[in-house]
């Protein structure tokens, strides 16, 4: 079986208690913790990797973040 690669932004919040909380905007729902950055990436990887192998049993479509852009947006609101 061939192997497919995606392409994930992700985001790392950090939370007021400690650690961080990381969303895949591009899958919807995946969202997962770790207590410092480097288990919350471990973490997101694993979480992403949970999702694509649900998807792919369900036969439901996934996209990746191969062609997106990622900027950041700053507004200033009264």
């Amino acid at each position: 079986m061939k192997k497919q690669v995606f392409h994930y932004n992700i985001i790392l919040r950090p939370e007021p208690e400690g650690g961080f909380t990381v969303v895949v905007p591009a899958l919807p729902g995946c969202i997962t913790y770790g207590k410092n950055l480097e288990e919350a990436k471990k973490m997101a990887y694993d979480a992403v990797d949970a999702y694509l192998s649900s998807a792919k049993k369900h036969g439901e479509i996934v996209f990746s973040d191969k062609d997106s852009l990622f900027a950041t947006l700053e507004i200033v609101h009264a």
